[in-house]
């Protein structure tokens, strides 16, 4: 029996520019609205990064996000 799609938790989100039309770009490209592409992402999100390149994209992000918020 498929599990039943529920929301169960709204939370405020701060997201770049990018990062946004990306999921935007995504949901659409999938039939999904923004919500139910994340929730997607992160139900699959061991089956989705590549183990090999995470680790340093998010050191990047992580040493770029102070002056972002500017």
């Amino acid at each position: 029996m498929p599990k039943r799609f529920r929301l169960t938790r709204r939370f405020p989100v701060s997201m770049t520019e990018d990062g946004y039309r990306r999921l935007k770009k995504f949901a659409a490209e999938a039939g999904l609205d923004e919500g139910e592409a994340l929730s997607f992402l992160f139900e699959n999100f061991d089956s989705i990064i590549d183990e090999d390149t995470f680790g340093h994209r998010l050191r990047i992000f992580n040493s770029e996000l102070e002056a972002r918020k500017k």
